[in-house]
């Protein structure tokens, strides 16, 4: 499989340059498989139904009209239609769940924490479902001055390790100091 590092993508240039200061920083990163093989797409039905869980009086109250953002995709649509989920559905997912936890764990265990593109194979999607403590942080901007990011993803509570890394980084690379200039 091609790492993510490997791919062509937009911020690739940025990515990179992240492997680099981490080098320089005594770190020496080693590729890791975010698993492949386990459909994470899915199983997005379980932080839909999570996220509607969570504002479920909101939607009861209809105070989710509201809400600035209505229409197909946006937080108040999927907050109603998840009330609509067949719980068949939601309880397998949350078994293919379970094995994604597993195989995250044992990608986890020769690593103390990962780097990645911040949309790198569903990354957001796996974090969120494995608790997995993940960090973006600036990581440059752009020609036209919109900013982008790196993410880091450490152990189950390997809170103290990431957070670590993330301060090495910041401190190396003064991004989170910088404002693109139309916020300066």
């Amino acid at each position: 499989m091609k790492s993510a590092f490997e791919a062509d993508h937009p911020t690739k240039r940025f990515d990179d340059a992240a492997l680099v200061t981490l080098r320089e920083l005594g770190f020496d990163p080693v590729p890791v498989d975010i698993p492949a093989d386990i459909p994470v797409g899915p199983l997005g039905i379980i932080l839909q139904a999570e996220a509607a869980a969570s504002f479920d009086e909101i939607t009861r109250t209809n105070r989710d009209d509201l809400m600035t953002r209505q229409g197909r995709g946006t937080w108040p649509s999927n907050f109603r239609s998840a009330r609509f989920l067949p719980a068949v559905e939601y309880i397998n997912a949350n078994r293919v769940r379970t094995l994604l936890m597993e195989r995250m764990d044992r990608v986890m265990d020769p690593v103390d924490v990962f780097i990645a593109p911040t949309f790198a194979r569903n990354l957001l999607l796996v974090t969120n479902l494995t608790g997995h403590p993940a960090l973006t942080l600036p990581n440059g901007f752009r020609d036209d001055g919109t900013p982008v990011s790196i993410s880091f993803v450490g152990r189950l509570f390997g809170e103290v390790e990431l957070l670590a890394v993330g301060k090495a980084f910041q401190e190396r690379t003064g991004f989170h100091s910088r404002h693109p200039p139309q916020f300066s």
